[in-house]
């Protein structure tokens, strides 16, 4: 295990790595800490593949504020560009979005062998979102949440423009995330696959990480032909 620090010009991000082999990056969702993948890296560890985990900015032992998506994004672009290409990237929720953001930049999608999108899709339907959050008591970065909705034409693009391989893990009923938008995601970016965990929620890495991982690894081992 290697404790990482990428400084940015605003924050100090704190990171994990993990395993030896090629990288595969893991973005936890808002509210969580890279802590939440544990269970998961041992896993992909098992399977030859490396592991980095970050605390996004904002979280954990990161610094920095988590009120706008675009700083979140580059730091998501920075984590990429410090790991040896070819990267796979696992994005949950806030991590999901922030990476497809940070591909809007053509150098940045080219060091992607592949993206998974854990529960999240560019465009969530607002008020399904607030409504869980205030649910759960999660309304902590609503500044944030607010800004990634004036984000969602650009995220929109950005997805279907993207020509590496995306991979959608959806949760069960009770996420905020629809079918309706699942299919409307897969009508953005035809190319787009979708795999379901019905027993967990839309946190997957906290309630499901078993099945998570061996989804993850599966992809990974399609894209980067390590396991």
């Amino acid at each position: 295990m290697t404790e990482l620090t990428l400084t940015r010009p605003d924050a100090a991000l704190r990171g994990t790595a993990t395993g030896t082999g090629p990288t595969v990056l893991l973005l936890h969702a808002g509210g969580e800490t890279r802590a939440v993948w544990t269970p998961v890296t041992a896993f992909l560890n098992h399977c030859s593949l490396r592991t980095v985990a970050y605390d996004l900015r904002g979280h954990g032992d990161s610094s920095g504020a988590a009120t706008k998506l675009a700083p979140i994004a580059a730091d998501v672009a920075a984590m990429i560009h410090s790991e040896p290409p070819p990267v796979v990237a696992v994005g949950a929720s806030l991590g999901g979005l922030a990476a497809i953001a940070a591909l809007a930049a053509l150098p940045t999608a080219q060091a992607l062998a592949g993206l998974i999108l854990i529960d999240v899709v560019p465009n969530p339907d607002p008020a399904r979102v607030r409504a869980w959050l205030a649910d759960r008591d999660l309304r902590t970065h609503d500044a944030l949440v607010e800004d990634i909705f004036n984000h969602t034409p650009d995220l929109l693009a950005t997805a279907a423009m993207l020509k590496l391989p995306i991979h959608l893990v959806r949760a069960g009923p009770t996420s905020p995330l629809t079918d309706a938008e699942v299919n409307s995601f897969r009508t953005t970016n035809p190319a787009a696959t979708v795999t379901q965990v019905p027993t967990a929620g839309h946190l997957i890495a906290h309630e499901a990480p078993t099945e998570l991982a061996q989804i993850i690894t599966t992809q990974a081992a399609t894209w980067l032909a390590s396991c």
